[in-house]
């Protein structure tokens, strides 16, 4: 295959903005291995201006090129875009939504498993249409008195409840509530977030994530991984990213191999099910009482230093590098 001009955009302007380009350096240096890869790196900011890394202001065009507003440049044909952006447009499915209109090949998934997974709600619907339990919630539609007696009633049914935006990532709008004092103030952060807000039961259990994705036209459902908290904690975004985070991550968890194969196979029937592409994250917990509950999907998860996706992969046996090229040249010779 000759030289593919291959675009990484990243950004994106939202909360997960700085995450996105941690996430991007990784994807280049895996992608400098591969020689036949010409690689442009474009961050998209909030305005949705797009800008070059040495600060060239450029757009992406319906002609699926990349046009530089100094006029002398010559535009930059794209062959394939890897949209590494958490959050919106990116695991929404805004901008997979573009790529398809100019007809654009690109890594992940499309639009509509990625708007299907990203909505808390829509998800949960999905979970359950496809037999995969997942932990009881109700849904608040808009922050009224009618939304705030609900969910005091369910604080009082389950002691103990979290409060998420309905459309956000990487715990951005989630909190936990223990005490009617909380709630108020919870639910409205949340609303202020996402138009739509969840309530789940709090589940004490421990949280194990698998790595799924498509490799050789199969799809693979990593052995679970588990995130280790403090005590009363959950993995909330500073957690996850920031450097002194106190929480434990295990490659592989110490299960059971029955346990650890039903959640592979919850795994792949939701990656089957919905639709999914290329790559996700997939999120459960494991109660005292060995149930599992499907707790979320990241359908472009993080892929920094400290990641569990690209670590997972790695324990599975498998190199990121020919993993990532692998499916973008059986893509380009599909098209």
């Amino acid at each position: 295959m000759s030289q593919i001009n291959l675009l990484l955009l990243c950004g994106g302007g939202g909360d997960e903005h700085a995450i996105s380009l941690m996430s991007a350096n990784f994807l280049e240096t895996s992608l400098a291995k591969e020689p036949e890869i010409n690689l442009l790196r474009v961050e998209l900011d909030g305005q949705g201006h797009y800008r070059t890394q040495d600060g060239r202001s450029c757009e992406l065009t319906n002609r699926k090129e990349i046009r530089f507003a100094a006029e002398e440049q010559a535009p930059w044909p794209v062959d394939y875009v890897i949209p590494c952006i958490h959050g919106f447009p990116g695991e929404t499915g805004d901008i997979q939504s573009y790529f398809d209109l100019i007809k654009l090949p690109f890594f992940g998934c499309d639009s509509e498993s990625s708007s299907n997974c990203f909505n808390k709600v829509t998800a949960k619907m999905w979970f359950s249409a496809l037999g995969v339990p997942n932990t009881p919630y109700i849904f608040l539609n808009e922050l009224n008195q009618e939304s705030i007696a609900q969910t005091k009633q369910a604080l009082e049914n389950w002691g103990s409840i979290f409060i998420k935006a309905a459309s956000q990532g990487s715990s951005v709008g989630c909190y936990r509530v223990d005490s009617q004092d909380e709630l108020v103030s919870s639910l409205e952060q949340a609303f202020s977030f996402s138009p739509y807000v969840i309530v789940e039961k709090t589940i004490n259990a421990r949280e194990l994530e698998v790595a799924a994705y498509e490799l050789n036209g199969e799809i693979v459902a990593t052995k679970p991984g588990e995130i280790i908290c403090a005590s009363n904690t959950f993995y909330s975004f500073d957690e996850k990213y920031a450097a002194n985070s106190k929480a434990e991550t295990k490659v592989e968890a110490d299960v059971s191999e029955e346990v650890a194969q039903q959640i592979q196979a919850y795994a792949i029937k939701v990656f089957k099910g919905m639709k999914l592409s290329h790559l996700s994250r997939i999120d459960f917990f494991l109660t005292e009482d060995n149930e599992i509950l499907l707790n979320e999907i990241n359908t472009f998860p993080g892929l920094t230093p400290i990641s569990m996706f690209p670590k997972m992969l790695q324990n599975h046996g498998d190199d990121f590098t020919h993993y990532l090229y692998s499916n973008i040249k059986s893509q380009l010779v599909s098209a």
